[in-house]
């Protein structure tokens, strides 16, 4: 979709790395200008001490064909969220694309711990990054994308509601921060949706995402060799499909069908005829329902 999005603005809030870098770029690719952030930069890195840096991120949006514009930015700190937002309003008087992405809880949260038994500091702490951040930054950029009509909030998360509503999400803190996302996706439908703008929750699947490629000891151009190993990997998606799923939703001038609903990047690629980078279409909830969940072996034949 060249040039779709030419004359909008986005801000993708917690775009270093994973889905939101993937966002970041298909929006660049449609013609964004897109305001990155994070506390990743070239200059410090975060506690995650990872080489991906809001800069480069900025620059691969721009090779794309879009404006991107790096700011680095806590966005627990409401003070640096609103000259964030007040930056945007001095230089483009508006905002048409919000896209909330900011985790940072990778190393907080602890794989089937009981609430009991979980680093207590650690899991407040990964409540405070996921949940805490996504409302600082909607108290302080919606007014801003209010301005004009047709604005787009992306709740990003873990799980579409039908998913996550039957099933526990790793840990008592991990399961809470995606669940509550998802409900702001919904709250936000409700508040927005009469004053002329559209938000919703959306999940990728089984994501690609630098951290995953690193723990499984693979490259994006070898991935595949972590099948032996994981072999229901083969459903995984690069970070740029759940990209091209927000690009095609703020390309769509009936995306207020989908308000306050909760949405999936396999799901919307049936909708809207995008493909992965290899061509593909990649289904994983559905995947992890019928194949995975269900105990069966590894086959996405009809999946992808």
């Amino acid at each position: 979709m060249p040039e779709q999005l030419k004359d909008r603005v986005a801000l993708v809030a917690g775009a270093t790395r994973g889905a939101g870098r993937g966002i970041a770029v298909e929006l660049g690719a449609a013609g964004a200008t897109v305001y990155v952030t994070g506390r990743s930069t070239r200059a410090r890195r975060s506690e995650y001490d990872r080489p991906e840096t809001i800069e480069d991120t900025a620059d691969l949006v721009t090779e794309a064909g879009g404006t991107g514009i790096a700011v680095p930015t806590d966005h627990l700190d409401p003070e640096r969220v609103k000259a964030l937002v007040d930056r945007i309003a001095d230089e483009q008087g508006r905002l048409d694309v919000l896209v909330n992405d900011i985790w940072g809880g990778e190393t907080l949260f602890e794989w089937d711990a009981p609430v009991w038994e979980h680093d207590l500091d650690k899991g407040l702490r990964l409540l405070r990054l996921a949940v805490e951040t996504h409302a600082i930054t909607s108290h302080h950029a919606l007014p801003l994308l209010l301005r004009h009509p047709g604005g787009l909030v992306v709740e990003v998360t873990d799980g579409t509601a039908d998913y996550n509503r039957d099933t526990y999400r790793n840990s008592f803190f991990y399961d809470l921060a995606k669940s509550a996302v998802l409900r702001m996706g919904f709250s936000l439908g409700h508040e927005l949706g009469p004053r002329g703008a559209t938000a919703v929750a959306l999940t990728p699947g089984w994501l690609r995402s630098e951290i995953m490629l690193d723990h499984f000891g693979v490259r994006e151009d070898n991935w595949r060799d972590a099948l032996d190993r994981v072999p229901h990997f083969a459903i995984s998606e690069t970070p740029r499909y759940v990209g091209r799923a927000v690009a095609a939703l703020a390309a769509d001038p009936d995306v207020a069908r989908f308000n306050g609903t909760s949405l999936s990047s396999g799901g919307l690629a049936r909708e809207y005829g995008f493909t992965d980078l290899d061509g593909s279409r990649p289904d994983a909830w559905r995947y992890l329902v019928e194949v995975q969940d269900a105990g069966r072996p590894a086959d996405v034949t009809g999946y992808r």
